[in-house]
């Protein structure tokens, strides 16, 4: 359908008038005087992303997105995307659907595929466990913490299901000023709105980046610097992309150094710069961009999906039971987009987890994520205590702790020169000789490149001590 236009711009007030109290008493069916559909809900609301052109107003946006039968949630005008709520089934087709999506349309939830869930921590928070972490052994964090923990100037956005503040590793991190929950798609400062509630997911990321240095629990890799809960992942692990945008933007208006993208963007695993799902890789591309524009240096997962990211190829079921034919346009969001730190995992050997994504030009470093065959997962912070658990989630904070240490030792420095400080800092790791994991004779995955860079591991493990030395 094609987009809903007043015959007379002096007709605008008026008309938004009608839709909002007029259209109801319409039949159902019954055209209006330019030809256009009357407003009917359906009933349950749906929440849509919407693109708009550039310099496009927030009344503009708000007026159309009102004719359409919407309500303006939110409307970023620096990027031009806006967020609406509608009951109306044919609100998308009013604005076209290559420019409003409601990922509510189709089914979704994808916790799991990041990082299993524990619904519980357990272990005294006043004993030591930094002899459990091999983690911050391999990425030589504790030999870091002996020059710096990271300077209280640096604040480290953490993009996830929330960060429990009352944790005694982490209460002196979280800054309550700087959190916010997205789950609407606009950002609400209260403390109710950024904290968890059923999910650890954050909680577990948050340590690893900066639980304290006290002699108790665990320690960060950054256990100077504060932290910010950004509430992106609702309690059912889906990570809706009108959340990512507000997060995305709420960090770059708070002056984050660096965000933490533990998760990729539903409703697919991949997504494909084309048809409607250009509105999500749209959306959330330009909000990574604009973030990056006001120095926020973004750090993502590149997800466990065992996939060669540098060459989507096939057809895959998505989550509305449709095939999609994967090619050059499909990426992970937010690790696949230019600009953004992509990060695999290794185990405790150093090579890379069976569960990893990878891809020549895709993943950027590497860092531990651990690995469920041997045990040896990484331990955390959790709501009640700790918990061990394996992924490219626990991977990428680890590169985020390095940044900040970065960022501290580098005041001012730009989010090029973060990268370029991050990668000419990493230890390379070659491709291995032989990546067949359970012996069965056949190879598990294919590494390309050499040395100091490649699909595997980028440019290879990151080191803190590097970060913080001269």
């Amino acid at each position: 359908m094609p987009l809903l236009r007043l015959t007379r711009a002096a007709a605008v007030s008026v008309a938004i008038v009608a839709a909002a109290f007029a259209v109801p008493s319409l039949a159902d069916g019954e055209p209006l005087e330019d030809g256009s559909l009357p407003c009917h809900p359906a009933g349950a609301q749906s929440r849509y992303l919407v693109l708009f052109a550039e310099g496009t107003t927030a009344e503009a946006a708000s007026t159309e997105m009102t004719l359409a039968c919407g309500s303006t949630v939110a409307y970023y005008g620096e990027i031009a995307v806006g967020v609406a709520t509608s009951g109306d089934p044919r609100f998308a087709d009013r604005l076209g659907r290559a420019r409003a999506f409601s990922t509510e349309a189709v089914e979704a939830g994808h916790a799991g595929k990041i990082a299993p869930r524990v619904t519980t921590g357990g272990g005294d928070t006043t004993e030591d466990r930094s002899g459990e972490q091999w983690d911050m052994g391999m990425i030589r964090a504790d030999a870091a913490h002996a020059v710096s923990t990271g300077s209280r100037d640096v604040l480290v956005g953490v993009l996830d299901s929330g960060i429990d503040a009352t944790h005694p590793d982490l209460e002196r991190a979280v800054d309550p000023t700087r959190s916010a929950g997205c789950l609407s798609g606009k950002a609400d400062p209260s403390p109710a709105a950024w904290a968890p509630t059923t999910s650890p997911h954050g909680t577990h990321v948050a340590g690893i980046i900066a639980a304290a240095a006290d002699g108790k629990g665990i320690t960060g890799v950054a256990p100077g610097v504060r932290l910010a809960s950004v509430k992106v992942v609702d309690d059912d692990g889906t990570v809706r992309p009108e959340s990512v945008v507000c997060g995305l933007m709420w960090a770059a208006a708070n002056g984050m150094a660096v965000a933490n993208n533990s998760y990729f963007v539903d409703p697919w695993p991949l997504t494909c710069d084309r048809g409607e799902e250009h509105v999500v890789y749209e959306a959330v591309r330009r909000a990574a961009d604009h973030a990056t524009s006001r120095g926020v240096l973004n750090v993502a997962a590149a997800t466990n999906e065992s996939r060669d990211l540098a060459s989507p190829s096939g057809q895959t079921a998505g989550p509305d039971g449709q095939w999609r034919t994967l090619d050059g346009n499909c990426r992970v969001l937010p690790a696949g987009l230019r600009g953004v730190i992509a990060v695999s995992a290794v185990g405790p050997d150093g090579v890379k987890a069976g569960y990893s994504a990878y891809g020549l030009g895709v993943i950027d470093v590497t860092a531990p994520g651990g690995e469920q065959s041997t045990g040896k997962c990484v331990l955390s912070t959790v709501p009640g205590g700790y918990a061990q658990v394996c992924g490219t989630s626990m991977a990428a904070p680890h590169v985020t702790g390095v940044v900040a240490l970065l960022a501290s030792t580098h005041p001012g420095a730009s989010v090029q020169q973060l990268t370029r400080l991050l990668t000419n800092g990493a230890t390379s790791i070659a491709c291995p000789a032989d990546y067949d994991l359970d012996g069965a004779g056949v190879q598990d995955a294919y590494c390309s490149g050499y040395a100091p860079f490649n699909s595997f591991y980028g440019h290879g493990l990151v080191d803190a001590l590097a970060a913080v030395t001269p």
